[in-house]
Formats: structure tokens, C-alpha cells, sequence
């Protein structure tokens, strides 16, 4: 896999060692890529307390923070990734639907 491929998503996530929310969103964000793009993703985790200079760098004010890297455009989540939906959109692996009429 190349790294400039239009397929191919490289990830890093943000967290804060090892609390709940950022085990959730390890969990969360590993089940979402595993489901939907299998063989198609690097995914970086990175401690803010281990590295705080990447976190510097990366302006990261939140934890967890996943930053989609590739494929362009750079998108930034936040939260425990647990809004499956939303995340894929944002990846643009799934386009987003139309809300449904009510009847």
C-alpha cells in the first residue's frame, strides 16, 4: 500500500494513558477501522502524557482526538469515537444520508 494512495488512511489518535475514555476510543476507533477499511489503515496512538510535544505540535486541546492524516483533507474527531456513523463520514467512507421524511 502506498501512502499517497487514495485508499489508504493513515490515522493518529490522542489519548490520555490508560482512563476509561481513552480505552473506549482505542476500542471504538480499532473496531471501525477493522470493519471498514481492513488492510487499508495505519493507526498511530499516541499518549499526550508520554508525548506531549507531539501533542504540542498537533494542537491538540482534548483528549481522545483522532486526526485523519490521509487521505486528504485533514479531519479531527474528538470524543470516545463511539459515533460510528459520524466517524465514517467524516473519514468519507460513507457519504452522509439524507434524513428520512416523516410521514
Amino acid at each position: 500500500m502506498k501512502k499517497n494512495d487514495p485508499d489508504h488512511y493513515v490515522l493518529r489518535l490522542f489519548v490520555t494513558g490508560h482512563s476509561p475514555l481513552s480505552n473506549r476510543a482505542i476500542v471504538n476507533i480499532r473496531k471501525i477501522c477493522e470493519e471498514n477499511l481492513a488492510g487499508r489503515y495505519e493507526l498511530e496512538i499516541v499518549d499526550v502524557s508520554r508525548n506531549p510535544r507531539l501533542a504540542i505540535a498537533e494542537q491538540i486541546v482534548a483528549a481522545p482526538t483522532l486526526i485523519k492524516l490521509l487521505p486528504e483533507p485533514l479531519r479531527r474527531f474528538i470524543g470516545d469515537m463511539s459515533q460510528s456513523e459520524r466517524i465514517l463520514v467524516g473519514l468519507d467512507v460513507r457519504k452522509e444520508q439524507a434524513p428520512k421524511p416523516v410521514a
